[in-house]
């Protein structure tokens, strides 16, 4: 059983971050302001980051599985490399995010129309 505490506020997660720990699985976003954050190879996984505002923000590398991203603004947001298998990104707005080798699976939810192959993305199969 882990004994890390449940992120809920942006201020925990920055200094958190900034101390070196990279470990906010399960972390509670929803509506957070993190535009332009630099949240680079830190765990996600599991969080509700739903509406939040990442425009502009360095995610390259982060294990976002499973996360709820969904109505995210991602705007411009580098995802390069980053884990999104089984995540929510539906009416996430993607425009200009980088998400060239970002790892999806079948789990993984899009808005209808959006092709992940097109946007550089890599499937992984189970």
């Amino acid at each position: 059983m882990s004994t890390a505490r449940t992120i809920r506020s942006v201020k925990d997660l920055l200094e958190r971050y900034a101390a070196g720990e990279r470990a906010f699985k399960e972390s509670k976003l929803e509506h957070a302001d993190l535009q332009g954050v630099d949240l680079k190879g830190a765990d996600l996984s599991y969080s509700d980051m739903g509406f939040a505002d990442l425009s502009h923000a360095n995610l390259r590398g982060t294990d976002l599985s499973y996360a709820d991203l969904g109505s995210a603004k991602l705007c411009k947001t580098d995802l390069r490399g980053t884990d999104l298998l089984g995540a929510d990104l539906r009416e996430a707005d993607l425009e200009g995010a980088d998400l060239s080798g970002a790892y999806y699976d079948e789990h993984t939810r899009f808005d209808a129309g959006f092709d992940p192959v097109q946007a550089g993305m890599n499937p992984v199969r189970g």
